[in-house]
This record gives C-alpha cells, structure tokens and sequence, in this order.
C-alpha cells in the first residue's frame, strides 16, 4: 500500500480535524496540541509562510530549527525580534521552541564552554521572542574519555544553561539523540547529572525507545522529564504511535508533539492528512489495542 492510499484508508475518521481548532482535554481530545518542527518539511519557508501554512492545517505551534530560511536566530536585532514576537501572538500558531545543535560531549572543557554560550545565546532569542524552551541536540561520546565522564561533562553544562534559562524563564530540553545518546538510561544518566528543574528532556520518537516493539518501559524512565514530543511519519507502523499517545494522555502531558518528518513536495496538502491521522491515533481504544 502506498503513502497516499494509507492516509486515504485510515484519515477519514478525523478528517472533520482539519479545521484549526484549540486541543483541550475532554473524552474525545488528548490534551496535548500538535505542533510541527521546520527541519525538512518546512526548511525553506519564511515566518509568514510557515504561520500560514500552519494555520491552514489546523496546527498549533512550530519549533524553529536552526539555519533554516525563517531566518529567525540569535543574530536578529531587538526590532526583528519584537516582530518576529507580535507576528506570532497574531496569529493561531504559537512559537514554542528553538531547535539548536547545541552539544556539551565535547571532552574539551573550552569547547563545552564556547557551546554553552551559543545555547544562552538561543535562551536570549527565546525570552525575547516569547518561546518557551530551546532544545539541546547530544551527538553520542567521544573516544578520549570514558562514558561516565562525558555524561558528567554534559550534564555540568546542562546544569550551567537551566540556572540561566531558569533566570530569563526559558526552559532548556534535550533531545533523546544520537549514537549512544539516544539511549533512555543515558538520558536519564545525564538528566540525573544536571539536577535542575529547569532541564528537561525531548522525547524523539526513536526505534532506540522500542523493547519487544512496546515503547512503555523507556516512556516511564524518562517520564518524570518529558516536556517536549517529536513525533516522525505516523504512516511508519513500525513504531506504536497508538500506545505512545495513550501513554501521554495517562501521563496528563498538556504540551506540544511536533512532526518532525521527510520533505514533501506538496506540504500544504500533506500536513492536513498529517493532522487527520494524528487525531485518528488519538481516539481512545481499549488497554488492548493500544499497541496498534
């Protein structure tokens, strides 16, 4: 079956979601909003486009990825960032978060440090734009140093950046991602080695999360952190969708999951089925079929 006869076959039931509308918890509505990344799907739109776009498909919140065209990074001046913030809190969709590639495994202490600043850098273009988180993105472990040290190291820094952003209320996420890193006991290990409140964790939605094809056990790990969701091409059932937002509903998660998926030729087109199939998923089923 292809992509197109999949979304056709299985969207139906939610197509009366296309229209933007607020997600509140009830018997039919998770609680919790859909939202969409810029990485790949929207990398080449501008603020306005994307907004636009967003809107159309009944979406409601993005997360900036970093050196796409929107073009909104730390570099904008106050009056581009002033815009940038009314554009936003115009309009239906909200600016949740900044995606950087910001990484502290680094076993140079100069590095971790110079790293440090551009992510405080990103929590400044947050406050200042009305985000409420940036995301850290790990990168696996260096060879030099052993396992246990590079987890110190990282949640040393991580500690350092939520005193900051705790400061400018900008909450700081880190992705469950990278080789090694996307590993649930080492996120835990280096949110553990953070210790601030203000440190959260970014679940990614990896084959990583899967133990007998049940994303359950890695979910209840990392629980007490999630403040974020990616979530990737819901047509894959290779990763139970179903069960991950049942396990959000029981977790009362009231934030965002964002599409982080493959480009499309047609994103216009494509991001409504997106949302059909989304609240499809979303529709209650007995313990039972949960996993489906």
């Amino acid at each position: 079956m292809n992509r197109r006869k999949f979304f056709l076959s299985t969207a139906a039931a939610g197509a009366g979601a296309l229209a933007p509308q607020v997600i509140s918890a009830s018997a039919n509505n998770p609680g919790f909003h859909l939202g969409s990344v810029t990485y790949n799907l929207l990398k080449d739109f501008d603020v306005d486009t994307i907004i636009r776009v967003l809107e159309h498909a009944g979406f409601e919140g993005v997360e900036l990825r970093t050196g796409h065209k929107h073009g909104v990074e730390p570099s904008i001046g106050p009056e581009e960032r002033a815009r940038v913030r009314r554009r936003f809190e115009q309009s239906k969709i909200r600016l949740v978060s900044y995606g950087t590639i910001c990484r502290f495994q680094s076993p140079e202490a100069a590095e971790r440090e110079r790293q440090l600043q551009v992510a405080k850098q990103f929590v400044d273009l947050a406050h200042d734009t009305g985000a409420m988180g940036i995301k850290i993105q790990p990168m696996g472990f260096p060879d030099s140093v052993s396992r246990e040290v590079t987890i110190q190291n990282f949640g040393a820094s991580l500690k350092k950046l939520g005193e900051y952003g705790a400061s400018r209320q900008v909450e700081i996420w880190m992705e469950v991602h990278g080789p090694g890193t996307s590993d649930t006991k080492v996120v835990a290990a280096i949110i553990k080695a953070a210790g601030h409140r203000n440190v959260g964790v970014c679940w990614n939605s990896n084959d990583t999360d899967l133990v007998n094809g049940s994303a359950k056990a890695s979910f209840a790990l990392l629980k007490p952190w999630i403040k974020s969701v990616h979530i990737g091409e819901l047509a894959d059932t290779s990763y139970p969708w179903r069960e991950l937002f049942a396990l959000l509903r029981e977790a009362k998660y009231n934030r965002y999951t964002f599409a982080e998926v493959e480009a499309s030729a047609e994103p216009e087109r494509f991001l409504p089925w997106y949302r059909a199939l989304w609240t499809e998923l979303n529709r209650p089923v007995p313990t039972s079929d949960a996993r489906s």
